[in-house]
């Protein structure tokens, strides 16, 4: 990991999509949000300097035809329904940075500054749309890939449209963005997905509608009023408001640049398109540099099929949280399929995985190894002089030898993996080291009991510090089980020195762990199974 004293000159940016707020969040949110939350935790525990923006997409038809169904304004169904997000991620502990509404004012600045700019360069212009378009997902299609007369992508009608509209230039920036992609391999991950993104790219670009005169809830065009911005075009961008362009623009002083071109994407794949064909035109346009990554993940689904309110498939995240804790949903949303691709959520499973990994295998090795301490120590940890256990030093350094790299490729369940394999490295060691059959009234002994605790104890560290990012309630949980007020910066790749010096200025000779211990997962049984 990195060094404390140049994390001023390590910048890291990582986003959400921005969720429309016609309906209360679910599964899929909640999924989008835990991944870049835990790689905003995993960088500044890195010490890196970190910016997390989600936030809501508040503008648009779609959002217009609710507020309308439900006898209020759009901007008061956008004020209901935000909170609800915010809610969930209070719920689910993400430590975001801003959260962005589409209806702020310095985002309506930037979109106005963004349209401005690209008409006096040229690469917006005024002329006729006619063609079909998809309410629900905010998209223009073209009629060879309507399916039945539907979108194909959700599957309801689309409506066929013809009215005055500016148009973005995508055909004139056609090849240099087929180029940027094939020669900058992780910009769009998984790899699979760069090959759909180049092949909808050589189709031919058509220039892009990006203003509506139909409904009126949006951004106005500067200087003609009578124009709604396209709810994509002004979404996109707020990924450059969340992190002060119009400060930027004005004054030149905050650090912009220097998180922009950091900037990590999480996207789900059904909106790759969007993010990895429209949103680097628009950057060319403008003169910015393009995201270092778009990561596009897959599908939760139900019996197969993607959630849907349509459909009663949708599962609640906060009846979930309510009923058995965020860590352990933020745990199998990362632990259960290979992001990228799709997963079924299935209860059974969800319940199989919390009791046999999280409450056997976690949390009764921290309950067995603080209680071995209280009782063998009076919960005093042994001090450094007795050492630790090279076999299980060597496990931690194999995992964080990788760790970064893993990271950057979003390849959380390979972590986890390996984590849960050091977890169950760490149980065989107490195990066969049976400290309960050592005679201590011997000195050596008592010199092997404790080198035995001290090595535990260092491996609960580590798995604290392991899970951090992924489960950040449990991990403080056993923080304060340790007495230990915080995590040590590494340097990747991690020394053995480096880890015993770490544990040695957190687990301090003389430093007692504390006496009441939480149980980090209860089982779930036929009688708290909801």
């Amino acid at each position: 990991m990195a060094d404390k004293r140049n994390s001023k000159d390590r910048f890291f940016y990582v986003t959400t999509p921005i969720y429309y707020v016609n309906d209360k969040p679910h599964i899929g949110h909640a999924y989008t949000t835990v991944i870049a939350d835990s790689i905003a935790r995993f960088k500044r525990l890195s010490g890196f300097k970190v910016f997390f923006s989600t936030g809501t997409d508040e503008h648009g038809l779609k959002i217009e035809k609710e507020a309308n169904a439900r006898g209020i304004s759009p901007k008061d169904l956008a004020d209901r329904v935000h909170i609800k997000f915010k809610e969930l991620f209070g719920l689910l502990s993400i430590s975001y940075d801003r959260f962005i509404r589409t209806t702020d004012e310095d985002h309506i600045k930037t979109v106005q500054h963004a349209f401005s700019a690209l008409i006096r360069k040229g690469d917006i212009y005024l002329s006729e749309y006619e063609g079909w378009y998809c309410t629900p997902c905010e998209t223009f299609l073209t009629k060879k890939s309507l399916i039945d007369g539907s979108c194909p992508q959700c599957g309801r009608p689309a409506s066929k449209i013809k009215e005055e509209s500016y148009f973005l230039k995508l055909s004139k920036y056609e090849k240099r963005l087929a180029a940027y992609i094939e020669n900058h391999s992780g910009f769009i991950k998984p790899p699979f997905r760069k090959s759909e993104v180049l092949s909808f790219i050589k189709e031919g670009l058509n220039d892009l509608s990006i203003s509506r005169t139909s409904f009126s809830w949006g951004i106005s065009v500067p200087g003609n009023d009578k124009h709604v911005i396209y709810v994509w075009f002004d979404a996109l961008l707020n990924y450059l408001s969340a992190i002060g362009f119009e400060e930027f623009q004005e004054k030149g002083k905050n650090n912009f640049n220097s998180f922009f071109k950091t900037a990590n994407h999480i996207v789900g794949k059904d909106i790759l398109k969007f993010h990895a064909v429209y949103w680097p035109v628009m950057l060319f346009a403008l003169g910015l540099p393009l995201p270092k990554t778009i990561f596009a993940h897959g599908w939760w689904l139900m019996d197969s099929k993607k959630m849907s309110k349509s459909l009663g498939n949708v599962i609640d995240p906060v009846y979930l949280i309510n009923s058995y804790g965020a860590d352990a949903l933020r745990f199998y949303l990362l632990r259960e399929i290979t992001l990228g691709l799709d997963g079924d959520f299935n209860m059974n499973n969800f319940v199989t995985r919390y009791n046999s990994e999280l409450a056997n295998d976690l949390g009764n090795l921290v309950s067995r190894i603080t209680a071995m301490l209280q009782k063998y120590t009076g919960g005093f940890p042994p001090g450094q002089e007795v050492g630790a256990d090279c076999g299980l030093i060597k496990n931690v350094l194999d995992i964080t030898a990788n760790l970064n790299g893993r990271y950057d490729n979003y390849d959380f369940a390979r972590i986890l993996d390996d984590t849960f394999k050091f977890i169950n490295r760490v149980n065989k060691y107490i195990n066969d080291t049976a400290p309960w059959k050592i005679n201590i009234s011997e000195q050596e002994g008592k010199r092997n009991l404790h080198k035995i605790l001290r090595s535990a104890v260092v491996s609960v560290y580590c798995i604290s510090y392991l899970i951090y990012p992924f489960m950040p309630g449990a991990s403080a949980k056993i923080n304060k089980m340790l007495n230990i007020e915080a995590f040590e910066f590494f340097k990747f790749p991690v020394a053995a020195k480096d880890i015993l010096k770490s544990c040695g200025a957190l687990l301090k000779d003389g430093r007692k762990i504390n006496e009441n211990r939480d149980i980090l997962f209860p089982r779930i049984t036929g009688d708290n199974k909801q």
